[in-house]
């Protein structure tokens, strides 16, 4: 196997992007001017180098100096309220609309249809660990906030039962995104105005 298609090889294994699209990528690259593809090597490395994931909500930022992002430490945000979303554009979809103002925790994935070890798709051991400090900090609702696709609602009934023990213990109402959101839909693709209604009608 040849760069070229090593490199072919690489893209494929970007969300969404097929053979033809990585292959479309990897001639675009070598049309450019020699720089182009230098100076996007150089942006690669150091915005992995730094950007880190928050030690409590999981979510990437661009910090080199604390481990917790400005969302998390924003105190004036509504302690009572947590959203778990799937990914850090799910966050960033919902932030825009401006109406959410309680803390969220990032997945990190969801959990497909038949899947052996649902753990381990998903951050569930941090993620009843950041509960059980939320809980004690008066905690009293979990919004689960997860695509309307196949996926998305097996993520919400793996969820909703690893919960519930602490929901009934604790007397946290656990909520879901409501009407607004038609099945099939993506947070990621979703407009502010959708996201608002379906956080307003979370049932």
């Amino acid at each position: 196997m040849d760069n070229t298609q090593k490199l072919i090889e690489l893209f494929k294994e970007f969300p969404g992007i097929g053979p033809r699209q990585a292959k479309r990528f990897v001639y675009f690259l070598l049309n450019r001017n020699p720089s182009y593809g230098s100076d996007l090597a150089k942006l690669i490395n150091e915005v992995r180098s730094t950007v880190h994931s928050c030690d409590t909500c999981f979510r990437f930022f661009p910090n080199d100096t604390t481990k917790t992002c400005p969302t998390c430490r924003d105190t004036n945000r509504d302690k009572k309220s947590l959203m778990l979303v799937s990914h850090d554009v799910d966050f960033e979809n919902i932030e825009k609309t401006k109406f959410y103002s309680g803390y969220y925790f990032i997945l990190g994935g969801t959990v497909p249809i038949l899947e052996k070890n649902p753990e381990k798709r998903i951050r569930q051991k941090y993620l009843i660990d950041i509960l059980d400090k939320k809980v004690k900090s008066g905690l009293s609702e979990i919004i689960i906030a997860l695509n309307y696709n196949p996926e998305g609602e097996n993520t919400l009934s793996y969820l909703s039962q690893i919960l519930k023990p602490l929901s009934d213990k604790n007397n946290v109402k656990i909520s879901t995104l409501g009407r607004g959101l038609s099945t099939g839909t993506e947070l990621e693709y979703s407009d502010s105005e959708t996201i608002k209604n379906a956080l307003k009608n979370r049932q």
